[in-house]
């Protein structure tokens, strides 16, 4: 029987959770585990995997910071970095737990529009969380935007929306020869055309959203949304919170969910989910298959 095609979202935080020391060695064990997710999701459906990049990205903007005989790398170019790196360790721990599954990891450009008034307004959070603070501190030496992220404070960068993926053909060709595809990581390095030629812009994409915008392009039997809260929940953090285990873009259109994490994710799911797609399932890494197949997390279907 051919396998669905699902296209897995993973987290950047899920790779470097909230709070951790942004080491190497800790993100490989979060990867390792990540890894064995996927691995059990791969067993039943043909996986295109897109991660998040939010720690990594930031702290690579930050050495760069520390070395000034050079002028600091612009945000596609350590975007373009960050698919390497946190691609080459899924490729790696994939590998090692399924030797017969080919896995191919590539680098990938995003098309968005040089217009976009995310350029005016960045929501974007990258890099480690500082206390207020410190976070005004850095933001008035290194020129950033600064946002409340929870109880902490984080720099934002603007996130356009996703416009076209310029390696979708070699996508559909990997996915065809069914590997495991590792594409679109950080939301995709943002590019854009100027004189006919393609260049990088200055920003960092919404991963879900990228994951959307390519479930959608790819025709996916379903959009899984991996991260570090079991489910969509209503009241979060409140005596009051309620999980929704069963919703439609309808009733999640009745509330508000957090910019800087939840909402980003509803609104890609609500926007695939709008387009045409059958399913998404957002909840914790550990429950992905159980996710997909409605026993955890929360399912967003059509009305």
């Amino acid at each position: 029987m051919t396998k669905q095609t699902v296209v897995v979202a993973l987290g950047g935080n899920a790779l470097l959770r909230r709070g951790e020391p942004l080491e190497a060695y800790i993100q490989r064990q979060n990867i390792a585990t990540a890894a064995k997710s996927i691995a059990e999701i791969a067993k039943e459906y043909n996986v295109v995997l897109v991660h998040g990049n939010g720690p990594q990205v930031g702290l690579l903007a930050l050495q760069g910071l520390e070395y000034t005989k050079v002028s600091p790398y612009p945000l596609d170019v350590l975007g373009s970095e960050t698919q390497g790196m946190i691609g080459y360790i899924l490729m790696q721990e994939l590998k090692n737990i399924l030797p017969e599954q080919n896995v191919s990891c590539l680098v990938t450009q995003m098309s968005v529009d040089p217009e976009d008034p995310a350029f005016a307004d960045p929501t974007k959070p990258i890099g480690p969380v500082y206390n207020e603070a410190e976070a005004r501190e850095l933001a008035e030496k290194y020129n950033w935007t600064v946002k409340p992220d929870g109880e902490y404070f984080r720099r934002v960068v603007p996130s356009p929306q996703p416009t076209g993926i310029i390696e979708d053909d070699a996508i559909t060709a990997l996915i065809n020869l069914q590997h495991l595809v590792i594409c679109t990581g950080g939301g995709g390095i943002p590019v854009k055309k100027e004189n006919g030629k393609l260049v990088g812009v200055e920003a960092v994409i919404d991963k879900d959203m990228s994951a959307a915008f390519l479930a959608k392009q790819l025709n996916a039997d379903a959009l899984l949304i991996l991260t570090d809260a079991d489910a969509v929940f209503l009241d979060w953090g409140k005596p009051t919170q309620k999980a929704l285990r069963s919703t439609t873009p309808s009733e999640l259109a009745q509330y508000t969910f957090d910019a800087g994490s939840m909402g980003p994710k509803i609104d890609a799911s609500c926007e695939f989910i709008n387009q045409g797609g059958k399913l998404v399932g957002i909840g914790s890494l550990e429950a992905g298959l159980r996710i997909l197949k409605g026993e955890a997390g929360t399912n967003i279907i059509a009305e």
